[in-house]
């Protein structure tokens, strides 16, 4: 009789604790949209031509119903000229919008690299492979043309990406590196070989174009357009899904790789792919944005100081976080210099250092 009466009792229980976690992910999902609705608004409206919010949102509903059917049933006015909808729909708001998803993708590629290397301070500006996206975006820019049209660019930083993760695993095995502080080091050496390797490319360029390269070395979103947005978020999109459907994998590497192997993990193998998926999302993401360094470092801890270690939920978090992140920056750096853009690498490089040395006293 106890044991009959047992089992029902239980069930109420279990019920209310998936109602409450049910609930504590329908707040996270609400929130982070408002969220990122509001920083997404603040990025478009302000500026060296400041444009009200109402206008923003206007003229975003305006676009997307494409204008008639709502305007005509009197559902807004158009109040805002010509000008001010250029502005909006075809400067800041795909410049935000990308923005959202370089942020995104260099924090999960950051909380990713750490996972795997159980250090840190591991992110990809810090491990070569922003350096090595650069290089072929470089090499894209002033030697070979864009023989390919607009995929040329994007598709050498990934070549460039994924070469330097290469040269850093050799070089890792060449030096028997294969503990995870020591990997640390070698990406930090193969970043200071590969950026080497751009500074001669651009000094054997054409000194005419090499103005061009500016973007690349220090980091800018100035170039945004609608039609070069679909890149970054298909990559977004597929990469991300896969490191987060492998949260369990990531999980069990930052215990250890005996735990890791133990549960069944083929560690070398998931922590090349792991690589290899990072170099993907970082070479795109370089491509569209230049370098952008230590979004991936700072945002992956302060996701987790919030929900803790678990990396089904560091990955969305880190996302969310990146991207609210480097909008914030974006803001920062078009309005700190106004009318003039400050490239926004040296609004994430300030932060990131002063984050940088944080971590080193604290760790």
């Amino acid at each position: 009789m106890p044991t009959a009466h047992a089992h029902p009792a239980s069930e109420p229980r279990l019920s209310a604790r998936a109602r409450r976690r049910l609930r504590g992910r329908l707040a996270w999902i609400l929130g982070g949209a408002v969220l990122t609705a509001l920083t997404l608004s603040i990025a478009v409206s302000v500026g060296a031509v400041g444009i009200p919010l109402t206008s923003v949102w206007g003229i975003v509903a305006h676009k997307l119903t494409h204008g008639s059917a709502l305007a005509a049933d009197g559902v807004f006015d158009v109040s805002w000229s010509k000008g001010q909808a250029a502005i909006v729909w075809d400067i800041r708001f795909p410049r935000a919008l990308l923005a959202m998803m370089v942020g995104a993708g260099l924090a999960m590629v950051g909380a990713s690299l750490q996972a795997v290397t159980r250090n840190p301070l591991a992110d990809p500006h810090l491990l070569g492979i922003s350096a090595g996206g650069a290089f072929g975006a470089i090499l894209a820019l002033l030697h070979t043309g864009l023989f390919l049209g607009l995929l040329t660019v994007p598709l050498l930083a990934f070549v460039g990406a994924l070469a330097a993760t290469a040269l850093v695993l050799a070089v890792s095995r060449f030096a028997e590196a294969t503990t995870a502080d020591r990997l640390v080091l070698v990406g930090v050496a193969v970043s200071f070989v590969v950026m080497a390797g751009a500074n001669v490319l651009i000094f054997l360029g054409d000194p005419r174009a090499t103005h061009t390269v500016v973007f690349w070395m220090l980091g800018g979103l100035g170039l945004a357009q609608w039609s070069h947005l679909a890149y970054p978020l298909v990559v977004l999109v597929l990469c991300g899904g896969w490191l987060w459907s492998r949260s369990g994998d990531l999980n069990a590497m930052t215990v250890g790789d005996e735990t890791a192997t133990t549960l069944g993990i083929p560690v070398a193998r998931f922590r090349l792919m792991t690589f290899c998926v990072g170099a993907l999302i970082t070479g795109v993401m370089v491509a569209f944005s230049g370098m952008i360094g230590f979004v991936g470092l700072i945002v992956p801890h302060v996701a987790r100081l919030i929900v803790g270690g678990d990396h089904r939920r560091v990955l969305p978090v880190s996302a969310l976080f990146g991207g609210l992140f480097l909008v914030a920056a974006d803001i920062a750096a078009r309005t700190l210099m106004a009318p003039e853009d400050m490239p926004i690498g040296l609004v994430t490089g300030l932060v990131g250092g002063v984050f940088f040395i944080w971590l080193l006293r604290r760790r």
